[in-house]
């Protein structure tokens, strides 16, 4: 495209044929060319709409998945079409690399393990477990913690009860 487009810009100064045979193309190529430089590209609404995919889906669509969303939008493609033009304007997916499990904290923190297993009590009170739960969202990660009693499995009251106040 860069030597049909200089071709053409120094078609007055020297012969198209001439300037051809150096850049190493065919005539018929760079006329098709010229015919084709006033046309806008056949491949640019689409591209648009594979855009605006992307950028739903924060670019983790591959052109499988794109293919689909463009169904559901009534809009018909063969996929690997839909994989020449993502490739075409660099729409194509970001690969995500598999993140290793963590355990976050096990350095800090480390206590015996009290109720081996025995996982009863026969009284209130007496065995409390809790566990930690991260949850990553796009904000950051949350952490999640629940207490509960082995007793009767109630969880630790956020609020004391109305009648304490």
């Amino acid at each position: 495209m860069v030597k049909y487009l200089t071709i053409w810009r120094h078609r007055d100064n020297y012969p198209i044929q001439v300037m051809c045979r150096f850049f190493g193309v065919s005539r018929s190529g760079y006329y098709d060319y010229v015919n084709r430089m006033g046309r806008p590209d056949r491949d640019e609404l689409l591209s648009v709409r594979i855009a605006q995919c992307q950028e739903k889906s924060r670019k983790t669509y591959g052109y499988r998945r794109v293919h689909i969303w463009l169904e559901r939008q009534r809009i018909y493609h063969n996929p690997k079409t839909i994989l020449r033009m993502m490739r075409k304007y660099g729409l194509l997916s970001e690969v995500r690399r598999r993140r290793k499990y963590r355990t976050m904290g096990q350095q800090l923190h480390r206590y015996d393990n009290l109720p081996n297993r025995d996982f009863t009590a026969v009284q209130p009170n007496q065995k409390w477990v809790t566990d930690i739960s991260y949850i990553h969202t796009s904000q950051g990660i949350l952490y999640l913690s629940v207490i509960r009693d082995l007793f009767d499995n109630s969880t630790l009251p956020t609020e004391p009860p109305l009648s304490e106040l």
